[in-house]
């Protein structure tokens, strides 16, 4: 079980922190723009986006933000409360720094753990905790993969800026693989592997991510951004809305 102590959102440039905290306790910080550093026993880490630091408790820490540059990133502080733990990163007792391939996926997690502590709806604790545990998951089976090879992200991130101009169409596996100039089956388990989505998965997540957008910040009705999306089903439109963000479109409008 985890207990979590604070779940925010750091930004801007005027940023400082430090600590040890005891030894069931950790300082989890997801970077998601910019850089920051922080010193772990002494030593110069360098955070940029993407970058995950999970530091347990008992390793002395403070890090700061660089002068002239800006950085937002995710930070939440929590203890496991069990003194057995299935997790094996939760019994590591030095810090984690990791690239991870699964960015998008775990920033949901800790997007909606930060969310549930603003607003504090009925079970939010638990809900938190539960998926805390999903994003440490998914960091343990990274680790377990062992490190993923710079040409792999590279090759990745090709991936993704494709679907970032593509996604209100059908992007299919045969484009990827054109893009990395591989096989499609090659470029779709790639994806999956370094990324914990399918490419199904990753695109629908794109165009919701700009249905959030759009629904708060135009006045487009919901048929007409569903449509927009590539989406000819509104009914199906909002199933999948509702599955990625736990609520209907009409809660953002």
């Amino acid at each position: 079980m985890l207990t979590i102590a604070d779940a925010h959102q750091d930004n801007g440039a005027d940023w400082y922190e430090e600590g040890t905290g005891a030894e069931s306790s950790f300082h989890l910080a997801l970077v998601t723009y910019g850089k920051c550093v922080y010193w772990v026993k002494q030593e110069k880490v360098i955070l940029e986006k993407g970058d995950l630091l999970l530091i347990p408790g008992g390793v002395p820490y403070y890090g700061k933000s660089i002068p002239t540059v800006l950085h937002t990133k995710y930070v939440v502080n929590f203890r496991r409360t069990d003194a057995e733990v299935a997790l094996p990163v939760l019994r590591l007792t030095e810090p984690v720094n990791r690239r991870l391939g699964c960015y998008e996926v775990v920033l949901e997690r800790l997007r909606s753990v930060l969310r549930g502590w603003n607003e504090k709806p009925p079970y939010y604790e638990l809900m938190s905790q539960a998926l805390l545990t999903e994003a440490l998951i998914m960091l343990n089976q990274e680790l377990d993969r062992g490190a993923i090879p710079s040409e792999k992200h590279r090759r990745v991130e090709s991936m993704k800026q494709y679907i970032s101009t593509h996604y209100r169409g059908r992007v299919t596996k045969e484009e990827l693989g054109d893009v990395i100039k591989t096989t499609p089956n090659y470029a779709a388990t790639l994806f999956k592997t370094v990324t914990n989505q399918t490419i199904s998965e990753y695109v629908h997540n794109q165009r919701i991510k700009t249905a959030v957008y759009m629904l708060t910040e135009s006045q487009l009705t919901i048929g007409e951004i569903a449509d927009y999306l590539g989406y000819n089903d509104v009914s199906y439109f909002h199933r999948i809305f509702k599955r990625s963000t736990g609520k209907s479109p009409s809660d953002y409008q």
